[in-house]
């Protein structure tokens, strides 16, 4: 099995791809690190490698978690399997 993201733990709210050419539509699988499983999401965007996809339906105003850490705000809501970047999530410094 091959595995297309990567999610640090269960309390991430969203996973990094870890493949090129993820496409709309596509089935992914991915590796919760922590607890040594694998997961699969359904994508609705392209994501590009190294970019974020969410593992779980995100409201506006959530805090963002990648590999445990806060890494924002969701600014509009965001579906599980939409990509997220600086359109949908801002830092909390400023």
């Amino acid at each position: 099995m091959s595995i297309d993201f990567v999610v640090h733990d269960a309390d991430d709210s969203v996973g990094v791809a870890v493949v090129e050419g993820i496409q709309a539509g596509q089935e992914l699988t991915g590796w919760v690190m922590q607890e040594d499983q694998t997961i699969t999401c359904k994508v609705s965007d392209p994501i590009p490698i190294g970019h974020k996809l969410a593992i779980r339906d995100l409201a506006e105003g959530d805090t963002v978690i990648k590999y445990s850490v806060d890494i924002g705000r969701v600014i509009k809501p965001i579906k599980k399997g939409e990509h997220l970047h600086v359109h949908n999530v801002k830092t909390k410094r400023w």
